[in-house]
């Protein structure tokens, strides 16, 4: 539906600017060159922002993992009848708290490219739009032939 009231607000734009007629100037050109930017800059948000659902989605994940580690860990310790040395159980725990750790900087690590991600593909749909304004605008100041 944002399609066709976009391509309906450029049409009555477009009838509008051909009323008043000046030379050397393409208005139907300038016009579609601005359709374009917007087409571009609702590409670039619906990149960010399926992006930002998906990190959304991936931090929701992390969560639930690290909480069912947790309810886990807290399971096995009440449901151990017999009580480790208290040498063994220091090794244990700081076994266990080096693999949370490699665990939570892997989680941090996935979630910090995905964010890249997000970015990159937002920044990349309006780069290749400014080029295409660069390229438009060659050719609107090329001398007429």
């Amino acid at each position: 539906m944002e399609s066709t009231q976009n391509n309906s607000f450029f049409a009555e734009s477009l009838k509008l600017v051909k009323q008043f007629k000046v030379p050397a100037f393409d208005a139907s050109a300038v016009l579609e060159s601005r359709r374009k930017d917007f087409e571009a800059l609702a590409a670039a948000n619906t990149t960010a922002l399926s992006g930002l659902q998906a990190l959304g989605q991936k931090q929701t994940e992390i969560v639930s993992a690290a909480i069912t580690r947790l309810q886990s860990l807290v399971a096995q310790h009440n449901g151990a009848t017999v009580k480790p040395a208290p040498a063994a159980a220091a090794g244990e725990a700081t076994q266990q708290a080096s693999k949370a750790w490699q665990k939570a900087l892997a989680d941090v690590r996935e979630l910090a490219e995905t964010a890249y991600r997000v970015h990159a593909d937002g920044y990349a749909v309006i780069t290749r739009r400014v080029a295409e304004n660069v390229e438009e605008l060659k050719a609107l100041l090329q001398p007429a032939r």
